[in-house]
């Protein structure tokens, strides 16, 4: 016979707790109900509403001091359980939080609620207390956990190192000459004095501050290194020289350049007469090479090309016009570089400079987005690749402009010596997001790799990676240039190239043709009004595809029940249909989106070892087109990408006026997508499958609302900028949205190092070797992590401490 007897009357702390729990439940039950009801009216699925009601169930019970409450509660979290397993379908942490952690804490709340049950028996009580007491721990427990890195997948490999290639030669010199380090663009460090085992050792060997406007644009550069000087560059060029082991200015240089739009320098190019060997004794006997043999050719913002003497900074006789060339001229309507101006890092190949410019992609007749080549001695404009008027060398005749509206390319080219091809990586004409009327040749070369004559600018070849773009989906970084096998073992001389869709494609950068396998795959074609969609898609499937898995409703996130079932009604009433979703007048979901993906941060690759790294991001876009008649309800902005809700980016084409651009986001400012939102995947180039693959990043300067946690939960944010790896296995990468600078393990993505920064940063990491000193830095360019209100004008270098 039980001993056990029923609980004692309820006490006025217990009543005022059971009430606090009856209406919490209740407010929970009627969001779940309502909103979960809109869920299941958009086809969405059912447990939101079918827990809202079990949950008001729950709360009129304990109302009624009813134990078949406690009862229903511990069902309701069973069910919850079961349905969350089922969903999931997997050991994958992230997305069992705001499944589990809700109903946990209602179900501990019930528990501790149990005492006000007059028919339930004291020893009851006891046992529902210590179970609500470990389901409180277990909450402790999963906040915990949040704490650590979760979501890595690894494919260990035996790595083979070629020791040749582990250290400088012919293609991968001693200077950090080139946007990606080398001709190449691998960004590969061929030093070894800093490893995974020392490199906990790194200190702050010296910092630069480059007195930039921290008002104007984004710090996306990356300084070159010859020899034992940097050259710098900020968003509006002013140009400095860096003694490489005292980080003292030598010289710098300020062109005064300001424009209104789109503000960055990616780098400097630099030329040295004495090592091109086109030309001949009497052109090094020029007056303008013999006053200016080494010179730093830099592109400004308000449309200027400059050459300056690399040992002073003093402006290079004989070039241009005081060393300066006008590169508005003949483009268009420019508006004094408020709808074009030069972005791209000068490319020099022999002795041209290869530049490419940004264009404000909103109208018809906007400027051209013709690349064009100046000779690094005079200035004089070498050639012109003009897809609207490829009969034109030179400079436009009679008063004519250059093509308007062409497919730019605002990232940065690539030069291939041996085969005297330059790789551009274009854009589309404007408008970007409705191209029912666009011409031939922006249908041709849009959102492709070209390969010109670097001496004429004559086509070779061209290779298109999305046809009609209306998307947004320009190639965005510089194409690197690396031999990879194919499938019957043939080394190839090959071109990879990142892109914002997730996917990497391989060609022969002799050709243009594919070297891993590509696939034309038919997708959706029910676009807008007067759009002439492409009914397929070329699919890069011979190589890895990176975060770009087709979402599903289950994929929606939040970091609560509630905002994860708001995240599922927009996701439920929004036209989404895979990959190139037309866009449309009702919402859309772009994704991956027009941030990629991969972005102009590009990839490096390990020389030695033959592993490529490359970083991503995954935040969808909820994009819709908005008719001409509609335009006024909003507010116009012309930012890249809005950064708050209810403005349109101008687009003015057929039936529209502009494209309305959200982040696919809760109320809370929460990714409505699953984690992680931003990774680093090393892949080996040979079997052409991913060896590992980490979240970057943490939260710790993010959070709710846009108030910053300052809690570095490692959820994997969205990156920007770009690796770095050096021949010791290390990888080092800063374009998180927290600042760290950080080591990875390039063997196994192990973080084995991460210095705080005292802002963020996007721009990659410089490595090179004092030939003074013989010491190797490690320099980063921290000017503040994009869209985020800490900025400042920082170079910092690390270094291992002298030994004794």
């Amino acid at each position: 016979m039980s001993t056990e007897t029923p609980s004692s009357p309820e006490r006025t702390g217990a009543k005022v707790y059971r009430y606090f729990f009856i209406v919490l439940t209740v407010l929970i039950a009627l969001f779940l109900i309502i909103q979960g009801s809109k869920l299941l009216s958009l086809g969405g699925t059912s447990y939101y509403l079918i827990a809202g009601i079990a949950y008001f169930a729950v709360a009129v019970l304990y109302a009624m001091k009813k134990t078949a409450g406690l009862q229903l509660s511990i069902v309701t979290l069973i069910a919850t359980v079961l349905w969350s397993i089922a969903e999931v379908q997997a050991l994958d942490f992230w997305q069992y939080i705001p499944r589990l952690v809700v109903p946990t804490i209602l179900f501990v709340l019930s528990l501790w609620a149990s005492r006000s049950l007059p028919a339930l028996k004291t020893g009851k009580v006891k046992i529902a207390n210590a179970v609500g007491f470990a389901g409180f721990a277990a909450c402790v427990m999963a906040l915990i956990a949040m704490f650590f890195p979760h979501g890595k997948i690894l494919n260990p490999i035996d790595i083979v190192q070629d020791p040749a290639l582990a250290k400088p030669n012919a293609e991968n010199s001693d200077n950090w000459e080139y946007f990606g380090r080398n001709g190449n663009g691998t960004r590969f460090a061929p030093y070894s004095d800093i490893t995974p085992e020392n490199v906990k050792d790194l200190k702050v060997a010296w910092t630069y501050h480059t007195g930039r406007d921290t008002k104007a644009g984004v710090d996306e550069n990356t300084p070159i290194q010859i020899g034992s000087t940097l050259y710098s560059c900020t968003p509006t060029n002013i140009i400095a020289a860096i003694d490489g082991d005292s980080g003292k200015a030598l010289w710098k240089y300020d062109p005064k350049a300001k424009t209104a739009e789109h503000i960055t320098c990616r780098g400097v190019g630099y030329y040295d007469a004495a090592k091109d060997q086109s030309l001949t004794a009497a052109d090094l006997a020029s007056p303008a090479l013999k006053a200016c043999p080494q010179r730093i050719l830099t592109s400004t913002v308000d449309g200027r090309l400059i050459a300056l003497n690399a040992k002073t900074g003093a402006l290079c006789p004989g070039f241009g016009v005081n060393g300066q060339v006008d590169v508005l001229h003949d483009m268009g309507p420019t508006e004094q570089s408020k709808r074009y101006h030069p972005t791209s890092t000068p490319l020099i190949a022999g002795h041209v400079a290869i530049l490419g410019g940004w264009v404000r992609d909103i109208v018809h007749g906007e400027p051209s987005g013709v690349v064009r080549a100046y000779d690094v001695r005079t200035g004089k404009l070498a050639w012109a690749w003009d897809v609207g008027n490829p009969e034109l060398t030179g400079e436009p005749k009679d008063g004519k402009s250059f093509s308007k509206e062409t497919p730019n390319m605002w990232t940065i080219p690539t030069y291939d010596k041996d085969l005297n091809l330059v790789y551009l990586p274009t854009g589309n004409g404007p408008p970007d997001y409705w191209g029912g009327d666009r011409s031939a040749a922006n249908e041709k070369f849009g959102s492709s790799v070209v390969a010109v004559n670097a001496s004429t600018g004559k086509t070779v070849w061209s290779y298109q990676m999305v046809h009609h773009d209306v998307w947004d989906y320009d190639i965005p970084s510089q194409p690197v240039l690396y031999d990879v096998t194919n499938d019957q073992g043939q080394k190839i001389p090959a071109l990879i190239q990142t892109t914002k869709m997730g996917m990497i494609f391989v060609l022969d950068r002799r050709t243009g043709k594919p070297i891993t396998k590509v696939e034309e795959r038919p997708v959706d074609t029910h676009g807008a009004e007067g759009e002439k969609l492409s009914p397929t898609q070329p699919f890069s499937v011979g190589m890895p595809q990176i975060g770009n898995t087709t979402l599903t409703e289950q994929d929606m996130w939040g970091i609560s029940t509630f905002d994860q079932l708001a995240c599922r009604i927009d996701f439920k009433d929004s036209v989404y249909k895979g990959m190139y979703t037309a866009p449309g007048e009702k919402p859309y979901i772009e994704w991956p989106s027009l941030l990629g993906g991969m972005n102009w941060g590009g990839m490096s690759i390990d020389e030695s070892t033959g592993i490529m790294y490359v970083n991503d991001m995954r935040m969808p876009l909820r994009m819709s087109l908005v008719r001409k008649e509609d335009a006024a309800k909003y507010k116009i902005s012309t930012d890249e990408v809005p950064g708050f809700m209810g403005t349109i980016r101008p687009q003015y084409a057929g039936a529209y006026a502009g494209i309305k651009i959200d982040i696919m986001q809760s109320k809370l400012g929460v990714p409505c997508n699953k984690p992680p939102f931003g990774t680093m995947t090393a892949i080996d180039l040979k079997t052409k499958k991913v060896i590992w693959e980490v979240p970057m990043g943490t939260a710790k300067e993010l959070g709710p609302l846009g108030v910053k946690t300052h809690m570095p939960m490692p959820l994997g944010m969205p990156t920007l900028g770009g690796p770095t790896t050096t021949a010791s296995g290390l990888v080092f990468f800063a374009g998180t949205q927290d600042y760290y600078l950080r080591a990875l393990d390039s063997k196994t993505g192990k973080e084995v190092w991460k210095a705080e920064l005292p802002v963020g940063a996007v721009a990659a990491p410089l490595i090179y070797k004092s030939p003074k000193t013989g010491k190797q830095y490690v320099v980063i360019s921290a000017g503040g992590a994009s869209h985020s209100k800490d900025v400042g004008d920082y170079i910092i270098a690390y270094a291992l401490p002298d030994q004794k």
